[in-house]
């Protein structure tokens, strides 16, 4: 739905943003904005496999602790993480205590590790699925790029990385712009894309 809301400060934004007082700060300062820094793309891309069944919401008033929990998503700490961090993370009420993700969040920081080795950056491996030919905004949860996506992060052995956890990634980082038309971040949005170097994508 391409639907917008005006906020308290007269500002129109997407139409989710008003269904958290929280939602305003993230859909302002980061959802859409490309980002091509490696932690922080491997922590969202974490963040939403947990995200998978549960709300945004939740995921988002939990950010914190999950940075606490795993060594702010530095991958090549994480990779090296054994029984007893799972034990200590599945005891983490401050987190979602799901064994099946947080092993596979254990999972891809070691593929993270690979990709870095063989591509040169993590954001020079995700950056290749950019989607320059966006649908209308907010009418699909998935495109052909997060399918092709999902796909190879499947290939190479990532794990709670469907096309849709792929796609809302994409939109997240920047990927693609999926402000709705109307919301005021969507042409500060498209200027960011304009001006983000993509990063190197020659392997190293």
């Amino acid at each position: 739905m391409n639907a917008t809301v005006k906020g308290r400060d007269g500002k129109t934004r997407c139409a989710w943003s008003g269904s958290a007082p929280e939602f305003d700060a993230y859909h302002d300062a980061e959802w859409g904005f490309p980002v091509g820094d490696d932690r922080r793309l491997f922590e969202k891309i974490c963040l939403e496999s947990f995200q998978s069944g549960l709300s945004w919401r939740t995921i988002l008033a939990k950010r914190e602790n999950f940075r606490r929990a795993f060594d702010n998503f530095d991958y090549h700490l994480v990779a090296g993480y054994g029984a007893e961090q799972v034990t200590a993370l599945l005891q983490d009420a401050g987190i979602i205590r799901h064994r099946g993700k947080i092993e596979a969040t254990l999972n891809n920081a070691a593929r993270a590790v690979e990709m870095e080795r063989a591509e040169g950056s993590l954001a020079a491996f995700f950056w290749r699925y950019e989607v320059l030919e966006p649908p209308e905004p907010q009418t699909v949860s998935t495109c052909a790029e997060s399918v092709a996506l999902s796909k190879e992060l499947k290939k190479r052995g990532w794990k709670f990385v469907g096309p849709t956890t792929c796609f809302a990634f994409m939109q997240a980082m920047g990927l693609v712009n999926d402000h709705a038309t109307g919301c005021y971040c969507r042409p500060l949005a498209e200027e960011a894309r304009r001006s983000f170097t993509v990063p190197d994508q020659s392997k190293p």
